[in-house]
């Protein structure tokens, strides 16, 4: 029998500019490419509808359709990962499994119990990097202990960056002779999956370039959308970073920042697992938390009497989005004002952001509650009247996403943001002093 290799698709679902399909292909064996839907994952969704799993759906049919113009196709399964590798290894003589690097505690626990049962076969197992331009240790500093502090992170990026000859998109997925032949019949269906179609519309994502040209003038101003859109894109690999970076160098360097942020938080968490469910600083564990569930529920809900926190709200339920200065002023309103355990919003965001990515939206929450790895004290606290005025004076974004306005303005709000800001400050420095 044929030995052939396997290409796991996790979080990098494309077959253009693919560090570990150029690393499966170079061997010169046919490729198989794989994709698990974890019921370990799947079944902590309690929505049958949610629109992550659509999209992935979607984006695993694009590229099946693209696979059959060579004869082949994407062997999907729907099972516990070791388990679909058992049938695989029953099936075929397979020579190594190759995927790209994840970093978050679950995914390298569950690598590291396939490597173990592969390696029982004679089978390798090979990852590679692929969705961070500078991974685990490649940023460190000068004693070689991991960056806590954006700043000194993201200079020793750029400088690493500017030194970096290869970080340009590498060639295409080779075609046809590469890869493993079989008769390609239609995917496993969103039905067996236990899902549903949703309003997602997948298509290969493009680079918004007008978009990241002026991404510094308009990204803070909601009702302008002018942010690229790219998270869910990015956070399941459909877009590559390498394309993102040459997109953002000389075009736009705010959003090359935010780039930089988001491999800022992939390696704190890969360095300091428990920040899962734990404050990154261990003395803002202390904190006397209201959690309030009444208030809790009428934040979700948007009925806060904060047009601004409300608005952002009503856009995420609706749409599984929201733009990122809104996301600053609604998780700081949950933190400070309500003095709500972070840990209750990460979790809120986590079940319904279509871009939702562990190290971003822990890293994110914990910044607003301030207990995170962040320089800035812990008391600032926005104003979300203020940050109304300033980033939507005209309230085109409230309007939009409040559609009782009126009602909204008349709604009282649930806490006035003196005495809040007042009461933050009390329970942060008692809790800290």
């Amino acid at each position: 029998m044929e030995k052939i290799n396997i290409f796991w698709f996790r979080r990098d679902l494309r077959l253009e500019d693919h560090q570990g399909l150029r690393a499966a292909m170079a061997s010169g064996r046919k490729v198989l490419p794989i994709f698990i839907f974890d019921l370990s994952i799947l079944e902590r969704l309690d929505d049958q509808y949610d629109r992550r799993v659509d999209y992935i759906y979607q984006a695993l049919q694009f590229i099946h359709a693209q696979l059959k113009m060579f004869h082949s196709g994407i062997r999907v399964y729907h099972s516990h990962p070791v388990d679909a590798f058992e049938q695989l290894t029953a099936e075929f003589s397979i020579h190594t499994v190759y995927c790209t690097n994840d970093y978050e505690p679950k995914a390298l626990q569950r690598d590291s119990q396939i490597r173990q049962l592969l390696a029982a076969k004679q089978i390798g197992f090979v990852s590679v990097k692929d969705q961070v331009m500078f991974e685990q240790d490649e940023i460190m500093k000068p004693d070689g202990t991991p960056y806590t502090v954006f700043t000194p992170y993201a200079t020793k990026w750029r400088e690493k960056l500017s030194r970096t000859a290869d970080y340009s998109k590498c060639p295409h997925a080779p075609a046809q002779n590469s890869w493993f032949t079989f008769q390609a019949d239609d995917l496993i269906s969103l039905h067996t999956l236990g899902f549903k179609k949703t309003d997602v519309q997948f298509s290969p994502p493009q680079l918004p370039i007008n978009f990241i040209q002026h991404y510094h003038q308009k990204h803070n101003f909601p009702a302008l959308d002018s942010t690229t859109h790219l998270g869910i894109a990015l956070r399941f690999g459909t877009i590559s970073i390498r394309e993102c970076v040459q997109a953002a160098l000389n075009r736009s360097d705010a959003w090359l920042n935010e780039l930089i942020w988001r491999e800022f938080f992939m390696q704190i968490l890969y360095h300091f697992p428990h920040v899962v469910n734990h404050c990154f600083k261990p003395s803002y564990e202390v904190i006397a938390w209201r959690n309030d569930e009444k208030e809790f529920k009428a934040w979700c809900e948007g009925k806060t009497g904060y047009p601004l926190v409300d608005a952002g709200m009503h856009q995420l339920n609706e749409t599984g989005f929201m733009h990122n200065r809104v996301r600053l002023v609604t998780a700081s309103f949950l933190c400070k004002h309500l003095l709500i355990d972070w840990r209750w919003g990460e979790a809120y965001f986590a079940a319904r952001l279509l871009d939702y990515e562990l190290a971003s939206n822990n890293g994110n929450w914990q910044w607003a509650a301030g207990c995170g790895c962040d320089a800035a004290p812990y008391f600032r606290i926005f104003n979300p009247d203020l940050q109304q005025k300033k980033f939507d004076k005209n309230l085109e974004y409230v309007k939009r996403w409040n559609p009782d306005f009126q009602d909204v303005f008349n709604l009282p709000p649930i806490v006035d943001h003196v005495t809040a800001r007042k009461r933050a400050l009390a329970v942060y420095s008692k809790a800290l002093r």
